[in-house]
């Protein structure tokens, strides 16, 4: 299965590009919408500016199965992001700025690079308020012979309008649905209506791509792959996930559930937040997505 973006009609990445690219002067490429102008430098909530900014990337052998495969899933992880969890396990990338501004050409020339060393894929990690510069490094990798499907890594705090901008583009939607609660998206992560955006967002990306393909060698070359952090206290309202999943989005939905919480960056500032996760607690989120129907529940 050749990849999506590969079978865009000639000049379209362009065009995407130029369009994304030109939602910067009044920033509304995430649901965030600060509307600053980011050509002339200015900073919204993700501190970003008119480039990317990339701490690192590489083949990555820790992401789920269908990703990994044996020869990696290239990774790209872009520093900032538009949310600010306060539980963050990156912090020194997402929140602390730890990376450097790459140009497109730069960017291409680390796709292109992934696509060389073998990698199954090139995996975007926090790229939302990256979206116009990936589309300007895509066009130049594309047009230089990338041909590796793309995986969007999102915390799913989405625009529609730059999602539509994404369509026949991406192959493989990540998106990590954190809570099923407006008021916790706010206050454990900066993101006002968190799980009212995420809904759409998540309902958008499935239209795009649909459940999870995989080839002969279990490899996933498109559709939907949603990860969900279990978090003590149920603070996620995980149940609420697991129905939103299987009711508003397919039975068929290929989830991680994720035990790996425990407190870092800010999270000892909420004693809610200052404990790692029980079994029990783990056990009763794989339980709720067994009964709310999901057939697809991954377990590292």
């Amino acid at each position: 299965m050749s990849a999506s973006y590969l079978k865009l009609a000639a000049g379209e990445l362009a065009k995407r590009a130029e369009k994304a690219l030109d939602m910067l002067a009044r920033c509304t490429v995430c649901a965030q919408e600060c509307r600053v102008n980011r050509l002339e430098g200015r900073l919204g909530v993700c501190r970003a500016g008119r480039k990317a900014a990339v701490s690192g990337y590489g083949p990555h052998f820790g992401e789920e199965a269908p990703l990994v495969g044996r020869r990696g899933s290239g990774t790209v992880f872009f520093t900032h992001c538009n949310l600010s969890c306060r539980f963050c396990q990156n912090c020194e990338i997402s929140q602390e700025g730890e990376g450097r501004e790459v140009s497109a050409g730069e960017l291409a020339g680390m796709m292109l690079d992934l696509q060389k060393r073998g990698c199954h894929n090139v995996n975007l990690v926090s790229p939302s308020h990256f979206v116009p510069q990936f589309l300007e490094a895509l066009t130049i990798a594309a047009a230089g012979g990338l041909r590796i499907p793309i995986v969007y890594n999102t915390g799913g705090y989405d625009s529609l309008e730059t999602l539509d901008l994404l369509d026949g583009v991406i192959d493989i939607y990540m998106p990590d649905i954190k809570f099923a609660d407006d008021d916790a998206g706010k206050k454990y992560a900066g993101a006002a209506g968190y799980f009212s955006v995420a809904r759409r967002a998540v309902k958008k990306m499935h239209e795009q791509v649909g459940d999870l393909v995989l080839d002969e060698e279990g490899i996933a070359v498109r559709g939907l792959l949603v990860r969900h952090l279990v978090l003590p206290g149920n603070l996620a309202r995980t149940e609420k996930v697991m129905e939103f999943l299987a009711g508003e989005i397919s039975k068929d939905t290929f989830v991680n559930v994720m035990d790996q919480y425990h407190p870092a960056y800010r999270a000892f500032e909420h004693p809610e937040l200052s404990r790692r996760i029980t079994a029990k607690e783990y056990r009763e989120a794989l339980e709720a997505a067994r009964k709310a129907g999901l057939r697809r529940v991954y377990v590292d």
